[in-house]
């Protein structure tokens, strides 16, 4: 069981309410931040210099947050920190906060009182979505570190994105390789974060098939009601 203690309702209601303005935070601070990477040749000062200010300002955002739900919850700070130990993370690693954005796109999905897709299509989407939306943050997080190191294979956008690919889909070309200590620990992550969505992407992928096609053999031929389940009293053999 979880350690985790029940939201108090303030709590929960402070949650609903930042739903929207933390993921355009979000969204600003992955926008601010890749401009700032991308174009680094060719913003003037005051460019670079909104950049950073929306950038702190969406971190500020998460930050506030933070703080308002640790006095909302009523634990103290240490067993805060235990029992949020993922929020602790994301804030302390602002670009994995946008990947929290498909959060968002779970309760749209449920405007209706039930999700629009069934179990499988949803692990499928959301993974597909938390694996692009890390991949382009490493990506991003690699080239800004890599693009000046001395020795680095690493030159262009294109060579991260395609290192991010080849690493999340565990394939590792080692044609090009990251060379500095952050460079590298991206790396890692990606790595983790490959094997877990791509594998819950995979799985769910296979369930769906295996449940297709005991459906079709369990159809109306054999005296199923072709949706995996058999009438009642009926039974294989019986006359």
């Amino acid at each position: 069981m979880s350690d985790r203690p029940p939201k108090p309702p303030r709590q929960e209601r402070w949650d609903r309410r930042m739903e929207v303005p933390l993921a355009a935070a979000s969204a600003a601070f992955l926008t601010g931040y890749a401009v700032r990477v991308l174009a680094r040749d060719h913003l003037p000062q005051l460019g670079v210099d909104l950049c950073v200010g929306v950038i702190l300002g969406a971190w500020a955002v998460f930050a506030a947050d933070y703080a308002v739900r640790l006095r909302l919850s009523g634990l103290g700070p240490f067993r805060f920190l235990r029992t949020h130990l993922l929020d602790t993370v994301v804030l302390l690693l602002p670009l994995l906060r946008p990947v929290r954005m498909v959060a968002l796109y779970d309760r749209v999905q449920r405007r209706r009182g039930r999700p629009r897709l069934g179990l499988h299509a949803r692990v499928m989407v959301y993974s597909g979505l938390s694996v692009s939306l890390l991949g382009f943050t490493g990506a991003l997080t690699v080239y800004h570190h890599e693009v000046d190191a001395p020795g680095a294979s690493i030159l262009t956008f294109g060579d991260s994105v395609w290192w991010t690919c080849a690493t999340l889909a565990t394939v590792g070309y080692g044609d090009v390789t990251p060379v500095t200590p952050i460079g590298r620990l991206t790396a890692v992550g990606l790595m983790a974060c490959g094997l877990a969505l791509l594998g819950a992407v995979t799985g769910s992928f296979s369930s769906w098939l295996i449940q297709t096609f005991r459906r079709e053999d369990d159809g109306p031929e054999d005296g199923g009601t072709g949706d995996g389940t058999r009438p009642p009293g009926g039974s294989p053999g019986a006359s």
